[in-house]
């Protein structure tokens, strides 16, 4: 680890900081086979380095601070996934940090809601997410208290970098591991005691069961969802809930329901209605988080509507061979927008 360390770190410094695994991804995306086919691409090359380079900071640097240390290399499995990408020739098989349709699937989640190209996404933009499944609430608190891979800067409250929402959607998308239950603790623990009490929980509850009530579905009463998440978190308090509670063992594959019955609506109604045989398969399946498992039900969604896009502008372009001269000025608008993309 230490000469690992070193050979990432600035001459003069303790720590690594972003800029310093620059280099080292550069020389990735030029030998890796896994990742030629970018080689005539480098805006694409710059967002796979710097989603790779984010998604390290979210797994390794849990204290947020922008400077990963020795000690924290120490903890974690970077130094493995460094020596399986170089050794890997199927760049998606290392599913820690470097796979390509993992950034994929982070990219164009971000390029969907950011409508005016401006790499920064509004609350507006943010509700729009995952079907419109997060409460205003939680997105206010997001946008305020939620932790920065790289710091906040003056416009914080108000955006979200690129950077920031990878955080956000790692933690949205699997809420089983310690960095996605601390995001979601900081954002429900309004007065910040490290405590999440009754009123704080009744007051994201409320939202829920509002958006329930408008949408025709079945009420389910404050009081009842939380004996059941009680029943299934068992914490070491019954008069409140500590970041703690959720990463037991024994319940942190469930204790993300909780989050999910504050906040997420759709996430929450799936929990309620869920298949016991579905849940048994989740837990034989192949993938080791709910990320790996997620990203690829996504990459291979946005893979089939990148497919009908193709085949529509196929048709498309038989069209206009038939009628080139007439025809040709519309055709030219269809791809500049299908072109509008990301790949």
């Amino acid at each position: 680890p230490e000469r690992f360390f070193r050979l990432f770190k600035q001459l003069e410094s303790n720590f690594v900081g972003r800029d310093d695994f620059l280099p080292y991804i550069k020389e990735l995306l030029n030998d890796h086979p896994g990742l030629e086919f970018l080689s005539n691409h480098a805006e694409f090359q710059e967002k796979y380095a710097v989603t790779v380079i984010t998604r390290i900071f979210y797994s390794v640097n849990k204290c947020h601070s922008g400077k990963i240390t020795l000690r924290q290399i120490r903890r974690s499995d970077l130094m493995q996934a460094f020596q399986q990408v170089d050794d890997e020739e199927d760049i998606n098989k290392v599913t820690r940090y470097f796979s390509y349709e993992h950034f994929y699937v982070l990219y164009c989640r971000f390029w969907e809601l950011d409508h005016d190209r401006d790499y920064r996404i509004t609350r507006e933009d943010l509700l729009k997410y995952g079907d419109h499944s997060l409460s205003h609430m939680i997105v206010d608190r997001i946008f305020d208290a939620a932790p920065r891979p790289f710091g906040k800067n003056d416009d914080s409250k108000e955006f979200l970098s690129y950077e920031d929402f990878i955080f956000f959607m790692l933690s949205e998308e699997d809420k089983a591991n310690e960095v996605s239950v601390r995001y979601w603790f900081t954002c429900v623990d309004v007065d910040g005691d490290g405590k999440l009490n009754n009123m704080e929980m009744r007051s994201f509850y409320a939202v829920q069961l509002h958006r329930m009530q408008c949408m025709g579905h079945e009420i389910v009463p404050f009081e009842d969802m939380l004996c059941q998440m009680m029943d299934m978190i068992k914490p070491i308090n019954s008069d409140c809930l500590i970041a703690e509670d959720f990463l037991q063992q024994e319940c942190c594959q469930v204790s993300g329901a909780l989050f999910d019955a504050l906040f997420n609506l759709n996430k929450y109604l799936m929990f309620e209605q869920r298949d016991p045989f579905v849940e048994r398969q989740k837990r034989e399946d192949e993938f080791e988080t709910d990320w790996d498992r997620f990203a690829c039900i996504d990459y291979n969604r946005l893979a089939l509507e990148e497919e009908a896009r193709e085949e529509e502008a196929m048709e498309i372009d038989w069209v206009t061979v038939d009628d080139e001269d007439e025809d040709g000025e519309e055709f030219s608008g269809m791809a500049a927008l299908a072109s509008e993309a990301p790949f």
